[in-house]
């Protein structure tokens, strides 16, 4: 399942790659809906990424961060309330506690840290992410090189059942999500018909890479009944296997700095999103703003902090990243569709970058994301028509737009 998900992650990272040479946008796959399919499609995007896809997911990993952190410093982990505000009685409970305000100290001390120049958020968020590999790969190399285990625990244990499969890959895909980030900041690259293709693959590759050994270090140490059964981290489980009671605060720093990195790149890469959509008069006109001193879209990356800090308080973020992992499979592979569309409708368009394979990997990209939807529809409904109905839930607010905030023909310059 991974190698399959790694292989597609990089098949639709090559078609984005293509799609940010030829329209070197902030935005990522909201450029491309919009050009290929309109501004209602687009803006649908746009809208799951806010509601979930980047501020649920900016939420999750911040509540994960504290709990953490609460093994080094208990007072900042503690769950219990100060107060609680009843918003929907019954539905959504703001809760205030040491916890959910040091995860919205967190979200904001992000924020301030990108808002302060794309200099600085570049390199902190290096800096979270050399270290975070750093981690990742000494501790598969110690695994590997110390850890007791067994090759015979990689062999297929059941038969594949392909219905359960395919569903397996939504988390999956869900996982590898971020190959496509670079495309978020396009704008912002020198040389990106040349750079960004260059980010999308070495990065997509690497992380497929890392992602394979972990998994296979994963199955090495424990059966897959075993690590089937596991209800916690399984990260955890394996490093208390290998390295015995200095697992709990070795793992414990390295998820910080993991989760870190990745709440860094996700504040990073969102409200450009949101800032693109407002520059075409399809998200509120403040969005589209740039720091006078910074050249950052700073109330974008506020925006963003605060809806994540809701979800915080709220506890919905994990509802929402649940719901929401069918919408992001969707709307990439609806993303690598608008690839065929430009190449047809823009035959001698100047492509810095031509996507490998074309058109057969990313053609067998948009089937398998379609069999994967259609998996999800059928396996499990309940989740998967949830993220369908946050996903429409954004046409009123389109309309909306449109009619009050003048959601018109978008800037295709």
């Amino acid at each position: 399942t991974w190698v399959v998900g790694g292989a597609l992650a990089f098949a639709g990272a090559m078609a984005y790659a293509e799609l940010a040479a030829l329209r070197p946008k902030a935005g990522g796959e909201y450029v491309y809906l919009r050009e290929a399919f309109g501004p209602l499609a687009a803006f649908l995007t746009g809208w799951t990424s806010f509601v979930a896809g980047f501020s649920g997911a900016i939420a999750t990993s911040a509540a994960v961060f504290v709990f953490y952190l609460g093994r080094f410093v208990p007072a900042l982990g503690q769950a219990a309330a100060f107060f609680t505000v009843p918003v929907i009685p019954g539905v959504v409970t703001l809760t205030v506690s040491p916890s959910t305000l040091t995860a919205v100290a967190v979200i904001f001390g992000m924020a301030w840290i990108h808002l302060r120049g794309v200099g600085p958020g570049r390199v902190f968020g290096d800096v979270l992410a050399a270290l975070k590999v750093s981690a990742f790969v000494t501790f598969i190399a110690i695994g590997f090189s110390w850890g007791v285990g067994s090759l015979a625990n990689l062999a297929p244990s059941a038969p594949v059942v392909p219905s359960n499969w395919l569903l397996a890959l939504i988390p999956v895909m869900f996982t590898y999500s971020g190959w496509n980030a670079a495309s978020y900041v396009a704008e912002e690259i020198r040389e990106p018909g040349r750079n960004v293709p260059r980010a999308l693959a070495i990065g997509t590759g690497a992380v497929v890479i890392l992602y394979l050994l972990l998994n296979t270090l994963y199955l090495y140490v424990l059966p897959a009944t075993q690590l089937g059964a596991v209800k916690g981290s399984v990260l955890d489980l394996v490093a208390d296997k290998l390295l015995g009671q200095a697992a709990g605060n070795i793992m414990g720093v390295v998820s910080i700095i993991s989760l870190a990195a990745s709440i860094s790149a996700m504040t990073f890469a969102g409200p450009r999103v949101y800032f693109a959509m407002a520059r075409d008069g399809l998200f509120v006109a403040p969005a589209a703003q740039v720091h006078p001193r910074y050249r950052t879209p700073h109330i974008a990356i506020l925006a963003q902090a605060a809806w994540s800090s809701l979800l915080v308080l709220s506890a919905k973020a994990d509802a929402l990243v649940t719901y929401t992992g069918f919408a992001i499979v969707l709307f990439s592979g609806v993303a690598v569709v608008a690839l065929f569309v430009l190449r047809r409708r823009e035959p001698n368009a100047e492509r810095p970058f031509r996507a490998w394979g074309y058109p057969l990997v990313p053609g067998l990209y948009v089937v398998a994301s379609a069999a994967i939807l259609i998996s999800g529809l059928v396996g499990a409904p309940g989740p998967t028509g949830a993220g369908v109905l946050v996903m429409v839930a954004g046409a009123p607010i389109y309309l909306l737009l449109r009619k009050f905030g003048g959601a018109g023909a978008p800037d295709r310059g």
